[in-house]
């Protein structure tokens, strides 16, 4: 069919025919598009949809087409300028979520904490007696004595009756 494309269209049927469809083709399929979609998420589906329509076109035409590839997507620069704002916002939108979640966990972790340290004071303070406490005072003076460290020890001399440690700066 090749005779038929040259008798019928000339040898230059890639300028004549094939540029311009799929230019039309390119077109009405940004058209469908917004202007972020073209510049970052969407370029293989555009790609495959300039295909279809070109091919839908020159089937006819004694050409086959077997692919159409898009190199680039050329944005005027102040919408490509705004797209990168965009997207750098919502970067920046997606990291203070992340850092607003971070203390969110962060805090409800120190809350458990604090109430565990509550918990546990609440408990010990139940079950301390002026006894227990006077027993602890007299095995830390025990403790003391044992240390070489120059010290003087004034036993039963403090309002609860608890050594007073002098010499211990």
């Amino acid at each position: 069919e090749l005779g038929k494309l040259h008798q019928e269209k000339g040898e230059a049927y890639v300028q004549r025919v094939l540029l311009p469809t799929i230019r039309s083709a390119a077109r009405s399929v940004v058209g469908r598009y917004t202007p972020e979609q073209l510049y970052s998420s969407k370029r293989d589906a555009i790609q495959a949809e300039i295909y279809e329509e070109t091919k839908k076109i020159v089937d006819g035409q004694y050409i086959q087409l077997n692919e159409v590839l898009v190199r680039d997507v050329t944005l005027p620069p102040t919408i490509k300028d705004a797209i990168e704002r965009k997207l750098k916002q919502e970067q920046e939108s997606l990291e203070y979520e992340f850092r607003l979640v971070t203390a969110e966990k962060e805090a409800e972790r120190q809350r458990i904490e604090a109430q565990g340290k509550a918990d546990a004071n609440r408990i010990l303070s139940a079950s301390l007696t002026d006894k227990i406490l006077q027993d602890k005072g007299i095995e830390a003076t025990l403790k003391l004595s044992e240390s070489p460290n120059a010290k003087v020890v004034v036993v039963g001399s403090g309002e609860s009756g608890l050594p007073i440690i002098l010499g211990n700066n």
